[in-house]
């Protein structure tokens, strides 16, 4: 798909709509960095390596929890500044934690802890509540024939043709209990993916989605999602297939899932409860994008495909 047509730009117009996300005008109050209340360095909004916001804003950020726990490990050379998965340890600290390669934790092989990661084995979300490999080519999986230098935990595969049906599973608890993300380039990302821990893990993969993160990849399409990106929709695409949306949930993210059965007895309608992941992430855009138009910046010129 062509960035410059109009298909492409509807996307763009309207990023977040449908997305139930607080009001940042707590961000916009403040006017200088502040320490960390834990390692004492000049921050903004919050700390990168500390993970918690900066004291004028302690108890002022939403803060959201998830179905499940995420592990983040990211590369050594990754610029924390720059990385979208601290604004997930900042915004869920109860669910997310961060480590730094080689820190690896152990993990149960038992199937309830995956990695998000692209490759010829991985399955979607639903086929984990299936318990089946689907036999759709997933040919954009495959290792080899991906590009460097995005950001990985982010490949996110095409699984719903257009008009197809989407199943609700009503499931009394989710497939698994947590998810492991790596952070890194694609080139950092193939040493950590290498680690005996990490290769002992079932890996997934997520849908398309076309990403708004301002930070260029080249080479990348724009379905190269960040981080935090790539865990939201990783929330919603297990809500969604557990539960379904609520009627009144019309974020385009997730009007391909039915809505709930009302009279069900597992019914937990997605409305909105991980969205406050990109509270960060829509504030920066917004930010950025009051200085420059949004088709100058490189990031928005990749293509769809």
């Amino acid at each position: 798909m062509n960035p410059k047509s109009p298909e492409a730009r509807n996307r763009d117009d309207k990023p977040f709509e449908g997305l139930i996300i607080d009001d940042t005008q707590v961000l916009n109050a403040l006017v200088a960095r502040s320490p960390c209340p834990r390692c004492g360095k000049s921050r903004m909004y919050f700390c990168y390596t500390c993970f918690v916001p900066v004291s004028p804003l302690e108890g002022h950020l939403p803060q959201c929890r998830l179905p499940i726990k995420v592990d983040i490990i990211k590369h050594r050379r990754e610029i924390d500044g720059k990385s979208t998965a601290a604004h997930a340890a900042v915004l869920a600290p109860e669910d997310v934690k961060i480590y730094t390669y080689p820190d690896v934790p152990e993990y149960k092989n038992d199937g309830r802890t995956v990695l998000l990661y692209p490759g010829t084995n991985s399955r979607t979300v639903r086929e984990l509540f299936t318990g089946k490999q689907s036999n759709i080519s997933y040919a954009e999986n495959r290792l080899a024939e991906l590009p460097p230098g995005y950001n990985v935990g982010t490949l996110m595969t095409k699984i719903f043709p257009k008009n197809s049906s989407v199943e609700i599973y009503h499931v009394n608890e989710l497939p698994i209990d947590q998810v492991v993300l790596i952070d890194s380039t694609w080139n950092q990302s193939r040493g950590i993916y290498a680690d005996e821990k990490l290769q002992q893990l079932p890996k997934i993969v997520l849908q398309n989605r076309v990403s708004q993160f301002w930070r260029h990849q080249k080479g990348s399409p724009r379905w190269y999602l960040s981080t935090v990106e790539a865990l939201h929709e990783l929330m919603i695409e297990l809500h969604l297939c557990a539960w379904g949306r609520s009627n009144n949930y019309t974020s385009p993210l997730t009007l391909h899932y039915p809505v709930h059965f009302e009279n069900h007895p597992h019914c937990k309608p997605y409305i909105g409860e991980y969205d406050n992941l990109l509270y960060f992430f829509k504030y920066m855009y917004e930010k950025l994008h009051a200085l420059y138009k949004h088709e100058d910046l490189l990031a928005y010129k990749r293509p769809m495909s």
